[in-house]
C-alpha cells in the first residue's frame, strides 16, 4: 500500500505539470490579455472592446479587442513600459519557466490589479469558500445517503414515490433561484426579517463571545446553506438507492438474511460496503466543485466574497497570476482528494487492496 501511495503522489507532479503547461500557453495566446485590456482603458475602450468616447476615432470602433486594434495607435516606449509591467516584455518560455519555479515554492506573485499577493488574497477568500463547501458537503452527504438507504427498503411505497417526487422537484429549481427566493421571504425582502442577507459575519464579530460567534456564524450561513443543499443532494439519494437496490438482490445478501442476520446488520454490514464505492467514486469530484466552484451564484446573491466570485473576476479582469494560482490548487487538491477516495475503497471494503496489484 505505501509503494502504492508513493506512486501516486510521484504521478501529481506530471499531472500538475502538464495541466498548468497547456494552459498557459492557452492563455498566453489567446487576445484580450491584460496588455491589451490596459492600453484599451487608457483609450477608453469597455469591456466588450467597444468605444466610450470620440476621442479614439482612429480605432474606428472595433468590436472586440485584439493586441493589433490597441495597439497599433500607442507609443512603442508606452506600450514597452506596459508590457513590462505585467511581466509580458519577457519571452515566453522564460515566463513559463519562472512561474514553474516559483510555484513549486508556492510563490503564486502579486495580483495585476489588487495590488497584494495571491496567497494573501486567496487567504482572505478562504473562510467563505470554506464555510459553503465544507459544511454543504457535509450536510448533503449525511441526509443522502440515508434517504437513499430508506428509499432502497422501501422501494415502490409511498414514502419512496413522495420523497423521490420532493427530490425531483427540489433539484429541478435553479439553485440561485432557490436562493432569491428565500432572500425575499426571509432575509428583510417583502415578508420576513429572520436572517442577514449578506456577508458571513456581523461588524462587531470579534467583540462577541464563543458562543455568540458560532451563533452568529450559522445564523449567516443557514440561507446560502439551505440554498446549495436543497438542490444537492436529490443525485447522490438516487444514486446510493440505485446502488443499494443493486446490492440487495445479489446472492450473498440472500445467504446473510438465511442465516438469520437481522436486516439491520445486513444493510450496514454487507451491502453499505459494497454500495457505497460507487457513491465514494463521485466525492472527489463533489468535493472540489462545491469548495471552490459550486457556489459562485451564491457568494453573488449573498454578497459572499469567496474564492468562486474570485476566480470568475480574476478570469474576466485576465487577472492571470490570480487565475493560475487558482488552478494549481484546485488541481493539487482534487488530486490528493481523489487519492484519499481511493484509500477509502480499502477502509470500506477489505477486499480491495491497490498494494497487490503492484
Amino acid at each position: 500500500m505505501q509503494r502504492y501511495i508513493l506512486k501516486r503522489l510521484l504521478l501529481i507532479i506530471p499531472t500538475l505539470l502538464g495541466i498548468l503547461t497547456i494552459n498557459f500557453f492557452i492563455i498566453q495566446i489567446a487576445p484580450g490579455g491584460p496588455v491589451e485590456q490596459a492600453i484599451a482603458r487608457m483609450q477608453g475602450l469597455g469591456e466588450s472592446g467597444r468605444l466610450m468616447g470620440s476621442q479614439t476615432e482612429m480605432l474606428a470602433s472595433p468590436t472586440h479587442v485584439t493586441g493589433y486594434e490597441v495597439t497599433k495607435s500607442i507609443d512603442p516606449e508606452l506600450l514597452q513600459s506596459i508590457r513590462k509591467q505585467y511581466g509580458f516584455d519577457q519571452p515566453m518560455l522564460q515566463r513559463y519557466i519562472k512561474m514553474i519555479k516559483q510555484y513549486i515554492c508556492f510563490d503564486f506573485g502579486d495580483s495585476f490589479y489588487q495590488h497584494r499577493s495571491v496567497l494573501s488574497i486567496i487567504k482572505s477568500k478562504l473562510p467563505v469558500s470554506a464555510s459553503l463547501g465544507v459544511w454543504s458537503t457535509l450536510i448533503i452527504y449525511l441526509v443522502a445517503i440515508p434517504l437513499g438507504v430508506a428509499k432502497a427498503v422501501r422501494h415502490g411505497q409511498r414514502f419512496d414515490v413522495v420523497s423521490s417526487t420532493i427530490v425531483i422537484i427540489a433539484s429541478a429549481i435553479p439553485t440561485f433561484l432557490f436562493g432569491i427566493f428565500l432572500m425575499i421571504i426571509f432575509a428583510g425582502g417583502n415578508y420576513l426579517d429572520w436572517f442577514p442577507s449578506r456577508g458571513l459575519f456581523v461588524e462587531h464579530f470579534a467583540s462577541l463571545s464563543l458562543g455568540e460567534k458560532v451563533i452568529s456564524y450559522f445564523w449567516h450561513l443557514t440561507l446560502p446553506l439551505t440554498s446549495i443543499v436543497i438542490g444537492g443532494f436529490a443525485g447522490l439519494a438516487l444514486l446510493t438507492k440505485n446502488a443499494f437496490l443493486e446490492e440487495i438482490h445479489k446472492q450473498y445478501v440472500i445467504t446473510a438474511r438465511a442465516k438469520g442476520l437481522t436486516e439491520k446488520l445486513v444493510l450496514f454490514g454487507h451491502v453499505f460496503r459494497n454500495a457505497m464505492l460507487v457513491v465514494i467514486s463521485g466525492f472527489p469530484a463533489a468535493f472540489v466543485g462545491m469548495f471552490f466552484t459550486g457556489a459562485l451564484m451564491i457568494e453573488v446573491i449573498f454578497s459572499l466574497d469567496g474564492m468562486g466570485l474570485m476566480g470568475y473576476q480574476a478570469t474576466i479582469q485576465r487577472d492571470y497570476p490570480i487565475v493560475f494560482a487558482t488552478l494549481y490548487l484546485f488541481t493539487l487538491i482534487g488530486l490528493l482528494v481523489n487519492l484519499l477516495s481511493d484509500l477509502c475503497y480499502c477502509w470500506v471494503d477489505k477486499r480491495i487492496h491497490f498494494g497487490q496489484a503492484q
